[in-house]
């Protein structure tokens, strides 16, 4: 699982620099580039937390774009099921946007359960080993106790799940394997999600993506 996605089947291709480097770009935007990767059960507060964190940066001038895992799926990535296959090219095909989007001089925001460890593992390759350097993947483990995200289950789906009407659901049937070293831990359960913002604040001001 996961080889054949990252080998390009196109033939005859080179890749094809531009004009501008990549901080001639970033000094012209007065941007920089990031991407954070929230990760973590369903219902744990990633998309809540990254809905806040992009209104806060949006609203202090930051070039800024949430995406998000449900949205993403109605659109780029609607032929894709939630097999283990699927969810891999679920989560490559974002980390190439997400990139992408950092070159720009963009803070992506993705809002993924992301299960698979060698998955988020690639997206941190791909943005480290880009053709023009690295750019920034900063992995955000939003770590948040199962019971407290069946009490909060706000699509139903993990009493779905607990009644056999949803197979291969995350943290009931299918694996979630947690990040080992990721660059910041949030504990919704006992956070604010104020809090949890600053937290996302603190870090990008430490990384030079914002000003602090």
């Amino acid at each position: 699982m996961g080889n054949e996605h990252t080998v390009n089947k196109a033939t005859n291709v080179t890749w094809h620099d531009g004009n501008i480097s990549r901080s001639e770009r970033f000094k012209a935007l007065n941007a920089t580039g990031a991407t954070l990767w929230f990760t973590g059960l369903s219902a744990s507060g990633k998309s809540t937390i990254a809905c806040a964190l992009e209104q806060v940066l949006v609203n202090r001038g930051v070039h800024c774009y949430r995406l998000d895992g449900d949205n993403i799926r109605m659109g780029l990535n609607k032929n894709l099921g939630f097999s283990a296959e699927d969810r891999a090219e679920n989560i490559r095909r974002i980390g190439e946007v997400a990139k992408l989007f950092a070159d720009s001089g963009c803070i992506a925001l993705t809002s993924f359960i992301s299960p698979y460890r060698a998955d988020r593992d690639l997206c941190r390759t791909l943005h480290e080993q880009d053709q023009a350097g690295g750019i920034p993947f900063l992995e955000v483990f939003v770590d948040c106790p199962i019971e407290v995200c069946e009490e909060r289950d706000p699509k139903g789906l993990y009493k779905k799940a607990r009644a056999g009407q949803l197979k291969g659901f995350t943290g009931i049937d299918d694996p979630y394997e947690a990040p080992t070293k990721p660059e910041l831990v949030l504990k919704p359960a006992t956070m604010s999600v104020q809090d949890c913002v600053d937290a996302c604040l603190e870090l990008l001001a430490a990384r030079g993506a914002i000003r602090s």
